[in-house]
């Protein structure tokens, strides 16, 4: 039986948590599914040259000449508040309408998520009966959740193969690994060749030269940097609120970890309070704030723009992001502080020396989507074959590079050259129109690391940073055997759904208060915390999850 809840909130930090009080997520993931060859037999059935084709027992119409009635189908794209940019309206929309929708006599309407606020966009949407045809996430666990709410529908996989054979070609092996969910087909799935190179923390390398310090490899070394930029009268490290996706965790798990313990409390939906990697962080980022070199109102930056403002203004030293070419982060920096220099720091510099630098590894998936369960046949036909047009090469070079002799030239390699400081009607957006055709990949690929090193520096690297990008390659070259995949289970736990939402609030209140205290009271808060989490849901989640994992059923890393 759940207790029933009773945070006791300090006012300071109320306004903050009720920002974030809508977050939810889930837990799990899929096993197999198998694809059956089709036979087919087509009819003429209508004067728009329909045909209907029976595969096993199934009958699909064929659409190919287009829809004898408008389709409307709604795709999902992030909104990440680019200035100047509308997301849902704008060169490649209208490009997309035209060459995919005014071809098939569908309406492709984008409906724009705001990406800090994805999951309470979501679920309002999912509550009010509103949400796109495609509903999807990044993470497993969220996925999973969404689909807890009875969102999603049951896959055909015969007809996703029917309609969209070259997008399924590209991503038969991964629907049918991780597709199904309590033993049905539920996702589908972009594809991904990971990097780990475009996830960057730049560091004031000026600052560092002033204090004579030279770049850290560890924690240590990197407090032994702030304090000297303390002494000297610059900034402090930054940070930001973790509400979501927890992988704060990883430079602390302890450099032999159990197995064990990794399948049980890696979750990117539920923060792990009460694991010793959890500690270790708490324990670490307290003495950081009690020694005055953690941004001491790192908790009112709850988005990526606020950290971002800090790093601009010359407040903080350090900040995390993706870069790409089209950031305007160093130029506003530098237009501030006109000799400001930066660099890239090590994922070393964030795990203690006795440690390894642990990371989230991607599983073997892009994004992961599910279909409305609101959404009926026509408008199902309609998505498989936007996604299997925009799987065609020309068509998702053209997504990811725009105009050639206007956003790009071409060299030796077939390679696009961006054309820099390019302003025209085909500006790409701020992330490379990545919110368009993460639908079907998670990034170029030219089919050999050397090249896709070459196409990625352009893509990533402001004119100028070119070696931002090489540092950050030759290290995640370093650190690459330390990756580590939370582990995705294939039935769902049901517990996470229930519990996500709060144990969210509750872990925002009480790792705030722990990293602020004074470093003496942290083992007894810690202690009493734990507890008080264990009883409001989280006990339950690690009991659910532990007998998933004595069962099976879930798939191990």
């Amino acid at each position: 039986m759940r207790k029933r809840m009773s945070l006791k909130r300090a006012a300071a930090w109320g306004t903050i948590f009720a920002m974030t009080a809508g977050v939810m997520s889930g837990c799990s993931a899929k096993k197999e599914a198998s694809v059956t060859t089709q036979e087919t037999k087509k009819e003429e059935t209508s004067q728009t040259a329909e045909t209907e084709t029976k595969t096993e027992g199934k009958s699909y119409t064929d659409y190919s000449k287009g829809f004898p009635e408008k389709v409307t189908i709604k795709i999902p794209v992030y909104d990440r508040g680019f200035e100047g940019w509308d997301p849902a309206n704008n060169y490649y929309t209208n490009w997309i309408q035209k060459e995919f929708g005014d071809k098939y006599n569908v309406t492709v309407q984008y409906v724009a998520i705001n990406r800090q606020k994805e999951i309470a966009d979501y679920m309002q949407m999912i509550a009010a009966g509103n949400a796109p045809d495609i509903i999807y996430h990044y993470d497993m666990p969220q996925a999973v959740n969404y689909n807890s709410e009875g969102a999603m529908q049951e896959l055909d996989l015969d007809e996703i193969k029917y309609y969209a054979p070259d997008y399924y070609k590209n991503a038969e092996k991964i629907i049918n690994q991780y597709g199904k969910l309590d033993g049905k087909n539920t996702f589908f799935f972009a594809q991904r060749n990971p990097i780990y190179y475009n996830w960057v923390t730049l560091i004031r390398q000026d600052w560092l030269d002033k204090v004579g310090k030279q770049k850290p490899a560890t924690r240590e070394e990197l407090q032994e940097a702030a304090k000297a930029w303390k002494e000297a009268g610059l900034g402090k490290l930054g940070a930001q609120i973790v509400n979501k996706s927890y992988t704060y965790e990883y430079p602390f798990i302890s450099s032999s970890p159990d197995k064990k313990e990794l399948n049980l409390y890696l979750d990117l939906n539920v923060a792990p309070l009460t694991w010793s990697a959890t500690k270790a962080y708490l324990k670490t980022t307290n003495q950081e704030f009690n020694d005055g070199i953690l941004d001491p109102e790192f908790y009112l930056n709850a988005d990526d723009a606020a950290w971002k403002a800090d790093f601009v203004a010359g407040n903080v030293g350090t900040y995390s992001f993706y870069l790409s070419s089209n950031t305007d982060v160093i130029s506003s920096l530098k237009a501030n502080d006109p000799g400001a220099e930066v660099s890239v720091l090590s994922p070393t510099a964030l795990s203690p020396k006795d440690s390894h630098p642990y990371y989230y590894k991607y599983p073997p998936y892009g994004m992961i989507m599910g279909i409305n369960s609101k959404t009926d046949e026509k408008q199902r036909a309609a998505v498989w074959m936007f996604l299997n047009w925009m799987s065609q090469p020309e068509n998702l070079f053209y997504l990811q590079n725009g105009v050639e002799g206007a956003n790009y030239t071409l060299d030796s390699d077939k390679i696009a050259v961006p054309v820099k400081d390019f302003k025209g009607e085909s500006k790409l957006s701020n992330n490379n129109n990545k919110d368009y055709w993460c639908l079907v990949t998670e990034m170029t690929d030219y089919g050999d690391e050397a090249k896709n090193l070459k196409a990625n520096t352009r893509m990533l690297a402001p004119a100028g940073y070119e070696d931002l990008v090489k540092q950050s390659y030759d290290y995640a070259k370093e650190v690459e055997q330390y990756g580590l995949i939370s582990p995705i289970f294939t039935k769902s736990v049901a517990s996470t759904g229930e519990y996500a939402a709060d144990l969210t609030a509750m872990w925002q209140e009480f790792y705030v208060d722990m990293i602020t205290c004074k470093p003496e009271e942290l083992d007894a808060k810690y202690e009493a915390y734990c507890k008080e989490y264990l009883d409001n849901g989280y006990q339950e989640i690690l009991d659910e999850k532990q007998k998933l994992i004595d069962s099976g059923d879930f798939i191990a890393q």
